[in-house]
């Protein structure tokens, strides 16, 4: 249209449009809106014959509406000073206004310090390049040592996939999670900012800025990976911490917390991937030019504060409340009931490390989460700092009143990404033991040891006492032991060394009437008669009748049982062959003596004979 000349007015109408003079520092003078208005009705009729609308920044009733003569005088000032020679501050707040470097297209979404179409210089509007540097390596470094860790628990899991069962399974999928964050930020490590940055191109960036949305695929791979497990990692200790509860408090076994393992894996799993699908529709991804990846809450506080912060806080809290309870319950447990020397020891061992798990988690996270409120505090200051420092460079106002200045420190974002990392190792401290360094030997070595034992955790959580019988039970009645639920691994069993000592401490009262020994004639067959009614009496649990009924119980089970036992289908019968002798005397042996307290399954039986034959029931 220019070169056109459809109007003698349009080339000064435009060159006080858009190389306005300044009078003032940081004040404009506008053209008028007359001029404005004979350009546009001159050049309206041929633009519409090229296709071509009037601007709409163009409008005239933008413009003040005034009627001077074009070229005005100050617009023929050649001084390159201001005309005020006093007004060299800025006289009113302006704002920030986006620099034409960081403008980028519309149709992106882009916002940055609340202007729209804007977007963050890369790869970091705080730090040197040489401080960038140096943060990527030791990010790459941390990476490669939570990466490790975490996969170090995860295959030794997968070498026995038995011995971690519930209440500590979670913390294999916690494990699980970290590996995943630990990758991405070493492959962010070793991409540097060619992810997290969008590259110069004339068509659509004229400098290199920060990425922002899903339009760059790379950059919403990595977010979508980065903070779903993130959030997942932390969404799976708080489920650990609700097993460590529901196994310490209600006794629940360990196949009693496995039946709500779908239940767990809803929440852990759908919770951080429905939060991740809502901030994919709300384009609120950002790139991170200091670790290469691409994660939220960077520029934007709004999406900080709720999409981080809060997640974060809420899942302490919850953790945390149900790890004290859970704590608190069994220090009860060690102190009010009293345990066998090695469930004592196991107990306080599995306390002490479920403490130290609990507390190398809760550390880097806590210091996470103030990194992440000091950020949220300080950011204006940075960014009107910045603003300060580059204002007459990008040719920007300048803040006005700037009453306190001030620039993140390095120390403070190494800090922050070494407990992002950080909180993943601790899972390496729940399987660093002798077992797992066997374990990998006969993996390595090309054998495969099986273990049928219980571990011990699950076994201190659901053989010790029933707290609410250790509080209501007689002063001299003796606690009755038994497991809740089921057993964690191979078949459950009662005859434990609880049980086992019981016999040798119930060895003094079966004796004769006159105060002998039984037979030693009878010694095997009363061994065998005791363990075939010990099998019909665990059917009934928990009987707490009294002396009388079972003395008669007794007497019927073994006149009862003791018929059956040359039935080729016994079990007795098929091992032993007793002869009617041993019968008789092991009859009146057992008849003649004393009555014995049961507890459980475990009934008052010859020690001696157990000893000596080396049979046990």
């Amino acid at each position: 249209m220019v070169n056109l000349v459809c109007s003698a007015d349009l080339r000064m109408f435009l060159c006080a449009l858009y190389a306005p003079v300044c009078t003032e520092y940081g004040r404009l003078s506008m053209p008028c809106r007359s001029i404005c208005q004979r350009a546009k009705d001159e050049c309206h009729k041929l633009m519409e014959i090229f296709g071509v609308a009037w601007p709409d920044d163009m409008e005239c009733n933008r413009f003040p509406d005034c009627d001077e003569p074009y070229p005005r005088a100050e617009d023929l000032l050649t001084g390159s000073e201001p005309t005020d020679q006093a007004s060299m501050t800025v006289q009113r707040d302006y704002g920030f206004w986006c620099p034409r470097e960081l403008k980028v297209d519309p149709d992106l979404g882009y916002t940055f310090m609340g202007r729209k179409d804007c977007s963050a210089p890369c790869p970091s509007m705080f730090f040197s390049q040489q401080e960038l540097t140096f943060m990527r390596y030791f990010i790459g470094v941390v990476s490669v040592a939570c990466l490790s860790a975490t996969l170090f628990t995860f295959l030794t899991f997968l070498i026995d996939v038995t011995r971690f069962r519930y209440p500590e399974r979670p913390i294999i999928f916690y494990a699980v999670c970290y590996v995943m964050v630990s990758l991405v930020f070493f492959l962010g490590f070793l991409l540097e900012d060619r992810v997290a940055c969008n590259a110069v191109s004339p068509a659509q960036f004229r400098a290199s800025t920060i990425t922002q949305g899903s339009h760059n695929k790379a950059c919403t791979l990595f977010f979508m990976v980065l903070y779903f497990f993130t959030m997942a990692g932390s969404v799976w200790w708080v489920i650990l911490t609700i097993t460590w509860f529901l196994a310490a408090v209600p006794k629940w076994g360990s196949e009693a917390i496995e039946k709500k393992a779908l239940l767990f894996h809803a929440v852990a799993w759908g919770l951080p991937g429905a939060l991740t699908v809502s901030l994919l529709a709300l384009n609120k991804i950002e790139g991170d030019g200091i670790s290469g990846v691409c994660f939220i809450g960077l520029y934007d506080i709004d999406a900080l504060r709720w999409f981080v912060l809060a997640p974060f806080c809420f899942n302490v809290a919850v953790g945390v409340s149900l790890l004290l309870v859970g704590i608190v319950a069994l220090n009860r447990v060690r102190m009010e009931i009293p345990l066998e020397k090695e469930n004592q020891a196991k107990l306080v061992k599995f306390m002490i490390r479920m403490g130290v798990f609990s507390v190398l988690y809760l550390a880097p996270l806590f210091t996470v989460i103030g990194c992440y409120i000091y950020e949220h505090t300080y950011r204006s200051i940075w960014e009107t700092t910045w603003m300060e420092e580059n204002c007459r460079r990008y040719h920007i106002p300048c803040p006005y009143k700037v009453e306190q200045i001030s620039k993140p420190a390095m120390v403070l974002f190494l800090i922050k990404y070494l407990m992002m990392l950080v909180v993943g190792i601790p899972s390496v401290f729940w399987v660093g033991s002798k077992k797992t360094c066997f374990e990998w030997a006969s993996f390595l070595h090309g054998r495969r040891r099986k273990d049928s034992g219980v571990n011990e955790s699950r076994q201190v959580l659901q053989e010790q006492p029933d707290f609410a019988q250790s509080l209501l039970r007689e002063p001299n009645t003796p606690i009755i032991r038994k497991s809740r639920g089921t057993s964690t691994q191979g078949t459950s069993t009662h005859a434990s060394s609880t049980h086992l000592a019981a016999l040798d401490d119930l060895d003094e009262p079966i004796r004769t009437h006159h105060g002998h020994p039984a037979s030693t004639r009878s010694k095997p067959s009363s061994l065998h008669s005791k363990a075939s009614y010990h099998g019909s009496l665990r059917r009934t649990q928990d009987d707490r009748s009294d002396s009388l009924a079972y003395r008669g119980a007794l007497d019927r089970n073994l006149h009862g049982s003791m018929p059956r036992l040359d039935h080729p289908l016994s079990t007795h019968s098929s091992l032993h062959k007793i002869d009617s002798h041993s019968k008789h005397s092991s009859q009146r042996d057992i008849s003649e003596a004393s009555p014995t307290l049961i507890t459980h399954g475990t009934i008052g039986s010859d020690g001696r004979a157990a000893e000596k034959d080396g049979t046990s029931a």
